[in-house]
Order: C-alpha cells, then sequence, then structure tokens
C-alpha cells in the first residue's frame, strides 16, 4: 500500500490521507483528518492529535494552544494557515477523544499508515516543530524519554529541527518552571523562522 501512495500525484495523495477511515472505530466522534501541506512548504508543525475544537472546524492548531504557538513563532494567523509556507502534520489526524486527564494519545494506527510517505513528499522543509511526547519518540529516535530533557538539548538539533513543549495552557506550570525556553529559544526561533518565509516570498 506505502509504493502506491509514493506514486501518487501529491493532491491525490493527500485526498487519500483525508478520506482516511483506518481507526473509525476507535473514534467517538468519527473520523475527521486535519492536516495541511504543500510542496513548497517551508516549515513543518508536528503536534500531536486534533482537540475538540479543531476537530468541530477543520482548521489546525485552531484554540489557545494555536495562539500562543503562532506567538511563539511570531507570525499571523494569516500565515500559519498559508500551506505554501506551512504544513501541519500532527502525530494522528483525527481526534482521538478525551480520557479522565485530557484528550486521548493520537491513535497509533495513524502514524504508520501516512507519515513516511507524507514527510517524504515534504522535501523544502528548512524546520521541524517537534511539539510534545509523542511527536518527540517519533522524530528524536536518540532523544530522550523526558520532554523536558530534549528541550533543553535543543542545540542538538538546531537550526532543522525544534523539540518544544506543548503551547497548551495546560503547560503553564511547565513554563513558569523553565522560563529559559522563552527567554532563550523563542528569540532564536522567531529568527529561523523570518529566514525560512523571507526565502519562500522571493
Amino acid at each position: 500500500m506505502t509504493d502506491i501512495l509514493a506514486q501518487l500525484p501529491f493532491d491525490e495523495l493527500v485526498r487519500e490521507v483525508r478520506a482516511c477511515t483506518i481507526c473509525a472505530e476507535s473514534l467517538p466522534y468519527g473520523p475527521r483528518p486535519i492536516v495541511q501541506l504543500s510542496p513548497s512548504s517551508r516549515i513543518l508543525v508536528v503536534g500531536q492529535a486534533p482537540g475538540r475544537r479543531v476537530h468541530e472546524t477543520g482548521l489546525p492548531f485552531n484554540d489557545p494552544s494555536g495562539d500562543r504557538l503562532r506567538r511563539w513563532m511570531g507570525i499571523t494567523r494569516e500565515t500559519f494557515y498559508d500551506d505554501r509556507k506551512l504544513a501541519i502534520l500532527p502525530m494522528g489526524f483525527c481526534y482521538p477523544g478525551t480520557g479522565k486527564s485530557g484528550d486521548l494519545p493520537p491513535r497509533p494506527e495513524c502514524a504508520p499508515a501516512w507519515r513516511s510517505v507524507l514527510l517524504e513528499r515534504l522535501t523544502n522543509i528548512g524546520l521541524t516543530l517537534v511539539i510534545g511526547q509523542y511527536a518527540h519518540a517519533w522524530h528524536l529516535p536518540n532523544g530522550k524519554k523526558s520532554v523536558t530533557e530534549n528541550v533543553k538539548n535543543w542545540r542538538k538539533y538546531w537550526p532543522d529541527l525544534l523539540p518544544m513543549p506543548h503551547p497548551s495552557p495546560r503547560n503553564n506550570l511547565w513554563l513558569r518552571r523553565n522560563p529559559w525556553f522563552e527567554k532563550e529559544v523563542i528569540p532564536e526561533l522567531q529568527k529561523r523562522v523570518s529566514e525560512l518565509l523571507s526565502e519562500s516570498d522571493r
């Protein structure tokens, strides 16, 4: 199946993704794969999975987490949702539902089915933002189990990739305990984002 997908034109591949139902029986609100990507995308944002509000609107990071992420990146909503500039591929494309302590983990079927074939098509990416533990586990094979440790080692991956904490308001305590992140990392992130977007406008 992967070989067949790899042969599809880009637009057809994205249509296949958005029509995916492989874990429909496990999704309490049904499948609604939410991705954003273009062959020309310069920045890749890797989150965990859509939340309830994103599932309802069909717009990735259309929530307080997205507001903070855009502030961290130093960009507008208009730029964020321009797929020619920015791709968004969460570890799970559909809203997995809610558990006792928040949203459930991304469905395990999603990444093996789609991730590699999509990443191979994104040949113009200059920076990948890897957000949260599930994204760290996939994109940082030699990383640490702790999100904090990975983020502290951010220079190991820079400037091609940046391990990040989740921008969710639920992470406010982490940010208060780790003020170095917004003081040291965010200015470098904004500078890199600006460079890449300037290149894409030429």
